[in-house]
């Protein structure tokens, strides 16, 4: 029955060129500064920028630890109908694979009501493990790259740094960043019963 079950899931999705395994959270950009380290002469006291306005947006974000792609979408909050648009937007960007999309338990990742494509089916983390999910990485290194120590005098200043910043991370850097041992295991037990599946480095 179990191998009936698993010829049978084959099946059903063998129309797809490929298969992505990627993994999405949620993180907030605005214009609440976080004061950081950095370089300053010998024997100065170094002076950064801070302010605290109540001002961000939510992005919605996915990553492909074996080839490095991302996909970010820029939304107001966090809730079902936000996602719904994120998984149709990641789904058009990818259309001919079928995406293996890992996220974490938060409501709207689960609900019901969530309009989740053909082409994507998600798994999720086990329950308060955030640092399992690659993703978290990617949000440290845009927030270091782009927004360490700055103000901005707008929401649409923090967006187009935003858009600015992952624009200049390569695939090559994604990669280097999120693929971590346990990713490589899962690709390749997978690689076993599917070619389908790009193969590690």
């Amino acid at each position: 029955m179990l191998e009936k079950n698993r010829r049978n899931a084959r099946n059903k999705h063998k129309h797809y060129k490929g298969i992505r395994l990627m993994f999405a959270d949620e993180a907030g950009f605005g214009r609440i500064s976080d004061p950081a380290s950095c370089w300053a002469p010998p024997k100065t006291r170094p002076e950064v920028p801070c302010q605290r306005i109540r001002e961000y947006k939510t992005v919605y974000g996915a990553v492909s630890p074996i080839d490095g792609d991302c996909f970010y979408e820029v939304l107001d909050k966090s809730n079902t109908e936000n996602m719904s648009v994120f998984l149709l937007k990641l789904s058009d960007k990818f259309p001919d694979d079928l995406i293996l999309l890992c996220v974490d338990n938060a409501s709207w990742h689960k609900s019901k009501d969530l309009i989740v494509p053909k082409n994507i089916v998600r798994f999720y983390l086990p329950p308060r493990t955030p640092q399992m999910n690659p993703i978290e990485t990617m949000w440290r290194e845009i927030r270091k790259l782009g927004f360490k120590n700055q103000v901005f005098d707008s929401i649409n200043a923090v967006v187009d740094r935003f858009k600015e910043t992952v624009g200049n991370i390569s695939m090559d850097t994604a990669i280097s960043i999120t693929l971590c041992p346990w990713i490589k295991d899962i690709v390749e037990d997978l690689c076993i019963d599917n070619s389908l599946l790009p193969k590690v480095a």
